[in-house]
Formats: structure tokens, C-alpha cells, sequence
């Protein structure tokens, strides 16, 4: 077992405040349990060497199935192709894991409006030889849109990501570090 820390960068993009309140969360219950951490929106992570981190927390709102632009655009990482790091049959780096976080407010479907969109951004990942530990869908308010917030098929969503729910994905990063540390790949 190693002396040094785990090493995390949480990146998230967020236009209402939803995603960025679950960024913050799991940054905190991160750096509770002893883990280098800090947290970045996209635009201020684009020379991010993924590569330098054990875990990365990459987090975004749904929309359409897809995250959003700035996100999709930042998932596209040319420079590690040109690198040779996205090779074929994507060996997996022992160490080296992502977890994908994503806010939602599914008024149509419900979370499928979501999961299409997390599992788009693991294959980046998985391309570099990440592991995916998991996808995390999270419920947000619909902003700007009451009918949506509280007529869609998850009913009333107004102030979510509430207390609750931001307890639940605190308790979800101290399983997620056990489960990393069960592997035995784990710097701490």
C-alpha cells in the first residue's frame, strides 16, 4: 500500500446551479475522507491532464440525451489520440477511474432522458483506459419551466437537488471510495 493520497479532480459544467451544488457535494465528501481534491468548472479545465489523477468526477445536465456543448466539446480529447493513448481493445489502467455524474430533470421519460447521456460520456473515458466505477443520475429543477418542475413524470422537482438528495450522493462517495479501495488499486 502506498503513502500517498488519492488524487481527484471533480470537473462538472452547469448552466442552472444543479449540477455545480452536486460537483461541490462531492468534492466535500472527498476531501472529508482524506482525498487530494479540487473541483473546476469545464472552462477551466481544458489542459487537465487526466492522466495525473486516480479519480475524476465529471459531471453535466441531460439534455436531449446528451450533455450539453461544452461538455461534449471537452470529452473530445484529440490530443490523446495524437498521443497514442486511445488504442485498440482500450487496455484498462489499473488505478486510474472515473466516476460520471449527471443532473436531470426528465419531464417526458423520466431518468432514460439521462442515462443515454452518462453512458456517452464514459466511453471517452473507457477509450483512455479508465475504469467507470458508475453513472450517477441525479434529480434537478427544471428552471424556467413550472409545468416541467412540477406536471413531467417526476412530479414536482422544484428546489432539487434538495438536502436529501445531496446527503444521498455524500453517502454514495464514501461507498465509491470503499468499492476503489476493495480492488486493492487504491493510493490510500
Amino acid at each position: 500500500m502506498s503513502n500517498h493520497r488519492i488524487r481527484a479532480r471533480v470537473i462538472y459544467w452547469s448552466k442552472t446551479g444543479n449540477t455545480e451544488k452536486v460537483a461541490h457535494t462531492i468534492h466535500a465528501a472527498l476531501a472529508a475522507n482524506g482525498v487530494e481534491t479540487g473541483v473546476l468548472s469545464v472552462q477551466d479545465a481544458t489542459d487537465i491532464d487526466f492522466y495525473a489523477y486516480d479519480l475524476l468526477c465529471i459531471g453535466f445536465p441531460s439534455y436531449r440525451w446528451s450533455p450539453p456543448r461544452p461538455m461534449d466539446n471537452f470529452l473530445k480529447f484529440n490530443r490523446y489520440r495524437q498521443q497514442g493513448r486511445v488504442r485498440v481493445g482500450a487496455p484498462p489502467i489499473p488505478g486510474r477511474y472515473v466516476l460520471i455524474f449527471c443532473t436531470y430533470s426528465g419531464p417526458h421519460t423520466g431518468i432514460r432522458e439521462a442515462i443515454p447521456a452518462g453512458l456517452y460520456a464514459g466511453q471517452f473515458f473507457e477509450h483512455l483506459g479508465f475504469t467507470v466505477l458508475d453513472e450517477w443520475y441525479i434529480v434537478g429543477e427544471f428552471h424556467g419551466s413550472a409545468e416541467a418542475s412540477t406536471q413531467g413524470r417526476l412530479g414536482d422537482i422544484r428546489g432539487r437537488p434538495d438536502a436529501e438528495d445531496l446527503e444521498k450522493v455524500t453517502q454514495d462517495v464514501n461507498l465509491l471510495l470503499q468499492r476503489i479501495q476493495a480492488k486493492g488499486e487504491a493510493p490510500f
